[in-house]
C-alpha cells in the first residue's frame, strides 16, 4: 500500500477533526429550508448531507469500488425533500450528485434520482402504510442505517456490497467455465452481490407495525441483487418481478430481530439470447433468506445478519451461499464512538464438470474497523481500516483505509 497516500488520508482526517465546528449558519438553514402551513396540513422539509471521502486501495480495489488507481477522492451531495400532506399523504425525493451511484463508478459525475415515492397511511396510527414508487428494500436491517451520517462505517457489510462471480447478463457454457470465474478480478460490470446496497429497485409495497410486530412486504421490477442501472421502471420491466418481504418483533426498547426472504429473477434480457431453447429468464431465480438482530443498551449498539442465497444458474445447477456480519458500535464520549465489524461469505460446491465438486466462490472475510468524532449535530469525521482475505493466492483489496468527513442539514 502507498504508504505516502495514506499518511496523507490519516491527516487530513484529523486534522478536520482539529478544526473548529463553526455550523451556526447550518441552524439557521435548517430553519430556512423548512416550510408549514398555519396548520400545519401542509409540511415540506428540504434536508441532505455532504459527503468527502477519500479511499486508499490495497491492489484491485474491493467491494463496489470502482477506480483504477490505488486512491480514489469521492464527493457526494445528497439532497432529501419531505412532503407531509395532511395526516394521510407523504411523498419522498432523494436526488445525488457524486461520480455514481457507487464510489468511482462514474467518474465524470453524475446527478440522480435515487428515490421518490408517494405513502398512502389510511389510518391514524402505524398499522398499515401502502407505497409506491423507488425505494430501499425491505429486507434486512441494514437499510434502515445505511446513509453516511448513521452508518458507523464508510463501507456496506460484505452481503451487501462483496461482489461473487454470478453474472446477470452472460450465461456460463458448462460448470467448468463458471469455476473459471473464480480466478479472475471481479468484472463488477457483469457480477454480483448478494444484496446491491439499499436496492432502490421500483415497486410497491404494504408495511406496518402490530404493537411488538412489525411486517413488510414489497414486489419490484428487479432482484435484490440488482444492479443501479436498471432500477428504473424505464430500464426493466416487469415480466418477472420480484416479491420480498420481512418480519420483524420489538419484544423491549433493547432488542428486535427479524426475518427476511426474496424471490426473484436475476437474469437481465442480454442474457436471453445465451440461454438454451425453450428456457426463459424467469426459470433463473435467485432465492434468498436471512434474519437479523439488534441490540442498544447505554453506551452500546450491536446489529447482525444472516443471509442464504440461492442462485439457479444456467448450464450449472444451484449456486449457493451463506454471508454474515456482526457489528458492535461504542460511544466513549459524548463526541467519540468506535465501531468494530466482523464479516464472512462461505460458498458451497458444485460440479465441476469432471466427475468431482468444488466451491463455486473462494470463501471470505474481513474485519472492519471505525472511529468517528461527532463535533456536533452537523459535523462528522470518520475513519476505517479495513483487513480481507480470500481463499487461495488471489486477492481482491486485502487492505483498505477510508476517511470521511460529512455535513448535515
Amino acid at each position: 500500500m502507498n504508504r505516502t497516500k495514506t499518511l496523507l488520508t490519516l491527516c487530513l482526517v484529523f486534522l478536520a477533526a482539529r478544526a473548529p465546528a463553526q455550523t451556526e449558519w447550518i441552524e439557521k438553514l435548517d430553519q430556512a429550508l423548512h416550510v408549514e402551513s398555519a396548520k400545519g396540513w401542509f409540511q415540506a422539509d428540504l434536508s441532505g448531507l455532504a459527503d468527502f471521502e477519500g479511499y486508499v486501495i490495497d491492489g484491485n480495489p474491493p467491494g463496489l469500488l470502482f477506480n483504477e488507481h490505488d486512491f480514489l477522492f469521492n464527493p457526494r451531495l445528497s439532497l432529501f425533500l419531505d412532503i407531509q400532506l395532511g395526516p394521510h399523504l407523504y411523498t419522498f425525493v432523494q436526488t445525488r450528485f457524486d461520480r455514481g451511484f457507487d464510489p468511482g463508478v462514474d467518474p465524470d459525475g453524475d446527478v440522480r434520482l435515487d428515490e421518490y415515492f408517494l405513502r398512502y397511511t389510511p389510518l391514524d396510527d402505524a398499522r398499515i402504510n401502502l407505497q409506491f414508487g423507488k425505494f430501499a428494500t425491505v429486507v434486512g436491517n441494514w437499510i434502515q442505517r445505511h446513509d453516511s451520517w448513521r452508518n458507523p462505517f464508510i463501507t456496506a457489510p460484505v452481503p451487501y456490497e462483496n461482489v461473487i462471480v454470478i453474472s446477470d447478463q452472460t450465461v456460463p457454457g458448462g460448470p467448468a467455465a463458471f469455476l473459471a470465474r473464480r480466478d479472475r478480478v471481479d468484472q463488477k460490470v457483469s457480477w454480483l452481490p448478494i444484496l446491491w446496497g439499499p436496492s432502490y429497485a421500483t415497486g410497491g409495497s404494504i408495511f406496518g407495525r402490530l404493537e411488538t410486530f412489525e411486517y413488510a412486504f414489497e414486489i419490484k421490477n428487479a432482484s435484490i441483487s440488482s444492479r443501479p442501472s436498471i432500477w428504473e421502471a424505464t430500464e426493466l420491466g416487469w415480466e418477472y418481478p420480484t416479491l420480498s418481504g420481512r418480519l420483524g418483533y420489538r419484544p423491549s426498547p433493547t432488542w428486535s430481530f427479524g426475518a427476511s426472504a426474496s424471490y426473484g429473477a436475476y437474469l437481465l434480457p442480454a442474457a436471453r439470447t445465451t440461454l438454451g431453447s425453450g428456457r426463459s429468464l424467469g426459470d433463473y431465480q435467485q432465492i434468498t433468506i436471512g434474519t437479523d438482530a439488534a441490540y442498544a443498551w447505554r453506551h452500546w449498539q450491536v446489529w447482525a445478519e444472516v443471509f442464504a442465497s440461492r442462485f439457479e444458474v444456467p448450464n450449472v445447477g444451484n449456486a449457493d451461499t451463506l454471508a454474515y456480519y456482526i457489528e458492535a458500535k461504542y460511544e466513549f464520549a459524548p463526541h467519540w464512538f468506535g465501531a468494530l465489524r466482523w464479516n464472512q461469505q462461505i460458498f458451497d460446491d458444485v460440479p465441476d464438470g469432471a466427475g468431482g465438486r468444488k466451491a463455486w466462490d473462494r470463501d471470505l472475510w474481513r474485519v472492519d474497523a471505525a472511529m468517528t468524532y461527532r463535533f456536533d449535530r452537523h459535523l462528522q469525521a470518520k475513519l476505517q481500516y479495513s483487513y480481507s482475505h480470500q481463499r487461495g493466492h488471489f486477492q481482491q483489496g486485502e487492505q483498505l483505509v477510508a476517511a470521511q468527513i460529512t455535513v448535515k442539514f
